[in-house]
């Protein structure tokens, strides 16, 4: 009876055993020397795909199939479909599949065939979607390469030609992407030989690709049902755009690849697509990216009821109940009219370079020069009969800041410290100094030497991390 209960006892761990390795999910990350974990020390344990499997833990099996020099391009010098690696992992039957190719494609022999990359790039992927265990395929957008000259790997091509036809390849995919050439654009200390990450810049590649993975989808609201009959698609940096008229006013909305749980949205206030590295990366993280032109008004009754309306249209759609407001320069005049006035329809607020006090922009008041068009259209947005009636006016944001503290969600203002257009000291500066005095959250990020443009950051990892935070608090 004993011998029996023995013998019981290790079928049933061998069926749990052999139940929770079927159980694994399969990673197989598909690149070149990037991949493979060139020139990092003990690549076995530091190489990106190492360090994400150390990550991820053992419910996950992840493999290296990285093969060193190799081309997206099938007549490249070194095309990754002619070697063993690539057959490994289809023979692996992945359930994820990152693809992290392009860079060698920017060597002088193999930009000759570039107008081949966009093709080359869709059989790869098909050929991965075919497979029997239906992966979600993902596109590494290339890292930066960090090396001037034209003799070999070269950064502008890699920036300029390569990557808009990543994204151009994810788009007609329909295939999920991720941006890893503005993550570390700024981390060149991390590329020994401007080419190739050390351990530490394969971590921060892996980190990203483990939050990816573990990133909460959920349900598709119905807004493509919604959408007008006259609606016109675009690629927004390999994303689903759609643009149409909404009560008379331009309006677009574009789809994440998979939508992060709650539908979570950013409204892009003013200057659609200038400097758009936060919301492609928005996108990335799920969030939907949605714009009503409401210019050049200032914000005034007439703007923010048409905005109340694309409100309405967009979470009766399903769109979360509350936006991320994202407002450059007189973009930052406009959200914070609009959360001053539905403080609960807002979660967070990320200002640019902001406009808070008309007076001294586009007024002239104070140090700017100004804009002399743009006051005597805010004047007429307002109804403001003279001169004096502007200068009195007291809907700025400036002089709405303890209401809008009272409202709770956090702001994240980034600024030129030589900004000689909306002065810091005339609207950022003495705003900070309102909202904290009020009980306000604001923080606010200097960019030391930097005037009015260029806005936002290269790599906008910091900002992100902001919108994330103020999501998971809410």
């Amino acid at each position: 009876m004993r011998i029996s209960c023995f013998f019981l006892v290790l079928f049933l761990l061998f069926c749990y055993l052999n139940s929770t390795a079927q159980k694994q999910i399969k990673v197989a990350c598909v690149g070149n020397s990037i991949t493979y974990g060139a020139n990092i020390d003990n690549r076995e344990e530091n190489s990106y795909p190492a360090q994400l499997a150390a990550m991820l833990g053992g419910n996950y099996d992840v493999r290296n199939f990285g093969r060193s020099g190799t081309t997206l391009l099938s007549k490249g010098d070194y095309p990754y479909i002619a070697y063993e690696q690539y057959r490994q992992a289809l023979d692996f039957l992945p359930d994820w599949v990152f693809i992290k190719l392009g860079t060698n494609d920017s060597k002088p022999a193999n930009r000759v065939f570039l107008n081949e990359f966009v093709e080359d790039y869709k059989r790869l992927i098909s050929s991965f979607k075919q497979l029997p265990s239906h992966p979600r395929v993902v596109l590494l957008l290339p890292v930066p390469a960090f090396c001037e000259g034209d003799k070999g790997i070269t950064s502008d091509v890699v920036r300029d030609d390569i990557l808009p036809k990543v994204r151009q390849a994810a788009y007609e995919t329909g295939s999920e992407i991720i941006n890893l050439h503005n993550l570390l654009i700024d981390s060149s200390s991390l590329f020994p030989d401007g080419i190739h990450p050390s351990a530490e810049g394969a971590k921060i590649i892996a980190e990203r690709i483990y939050h990816y993975i573990h990133t909460e989808t959920g349900c598709e609201p119905v807004l493509k049902l919604k959408l007008p009959e006259e609606t016109n698609s675009f690629n927004f940096y390999g994303f689903q755009g759609y643009e149409f008229v909404f009560n008379g006013r331009n309006a677009k909305i574009v789809i994440p690849k998979k939508a992060a749980k709650g539908n979570p949205w950013v409204w892009r206030a003013r200057f659609w697509g200038h400097e758009p590295q936060f919301d492609i990366a928005m996108l990335e993280h799920g969030f939907y990216l949605v714009y009503c032109d409401v210019s050049e008004l200032f914000g005034n009754r007439e703007a923010l009821s048409a905005w109340d309306h694309f409100y309405k249209f967009l979470t009766e759609a399903g769109l979360a109940k509350k936006s991320v407001m994202e407002g450059m320069s007189r973009g930052g005049f406009y959200i914070y009219r609009w959360a001053a006035h539905y403080p609960k329809r807002v979660a967070a607020i990320y200002a640019d370079a902001p406009v808070l006090d008309i007076k001294s922009w586009p007024g002239g008041k104070g140090t700017s020069s100004g804009s002399p068009e743009a006051w005597e259209a805010f004047k007429t947005d307002f109804n403001l009969k003279n001169e004096k009636a502007a200068i009195t006016f007291r809907g700025n944001p400036l002089d709405m800041a303890e209401k809008i503290a009272r409202a709770g969600f956090p702001m994240l203002h980034i600024v030129g410290d030589a900004d000689d257009v909306v002065p810091v000291n005339e609207n950022t500066g003495l705003f900070e100094q309102k909202i904290k005095k009020a009980g306000g959250k604001i923080q606010v990020i200097h960019k030391e030497g930097v005037g009015h443009h260029p806005h936002s950051l290269q790599n906008p990892r910091t900002i992100v991390d902001f919108v994330l935070q103020a999501y998971a608090v809410r």
